[in-house]
């Protein structure tokens, strides 16, 4: 279930096709700038042992929550160098979070990224996590080469001329 505002007026199509099917940048010169925040979040699941190595700081490559943090963050200040058709975005915030999860067992990765201008952000939330996720893996993957990211979605975002959306029953 997905809660939207009813100003949500997308028809359907395709932002960044052009009328000829070319790829294009989405012209936002004419849009307010206006405060905006995405929140994304993903998963990294391993093994038990694995899981425990990384809480006790017993990997070969040292602190693999703090590297994977500084990774999200940095990832999400280079997310137009990264995804061709994405507008370069001055952040006022972005913030990874990252928690154990036993039942998993694994690591919960959660991004919020803010800038006030006149295209969202989610793409830096969604970026943030799926590269502080890659960071885990990278890092681990000597230990355990069986790890799944999985998860990766967008769950909340506020501001722009569509307002609020949250992912349902997330």
């Amino acid at each position: 279930m997905m809660v939207s505002s009813p100003k949500d007026d997308r028809t359907g199509a395709l932002t960044h096709i052009g009328v000829r099917g070319e790829a294009r940048m989405v012209d936002v010169s004419e849009k307010d700038a206006t405060s905006r925040v995405a929140i994304a979040e993903a998963r990294v699941r391993m093994g038990r042992a694995t899981l425990q190595a990384i809480l006790a700081g017993d990997a070969k490559k040292g602190d693999m929550i703090g590297a994977a943090r500084i990774a999200g963050i940095m990832a999400a200040k280079k997310t137009a160098d990264l995804i061709p058709l994405c507008h370069p975005l001055q952040l006022s915030k972005i913030e990874v979070d990252i928690k154990p999860d036993e039942s998993l067992p694994g690591l919960k990765v959660r991004a919020e990224a803010r800038c006030v201008g006149p295209t969202g952000v989610e793409m830096e939330a969604l970026t943030a996590v799926a590269v502080a996720c890659l960071t885990v893996y990278d890092m681990a993957k000597a230990i355990d080469r069986g790890m799944s990211i999985e998860g990766v979605r967008l769950v909340e975002k506020r501001g722009g001329k569509s307002g609020e959306w949250r992912m349902g029953g997330g």
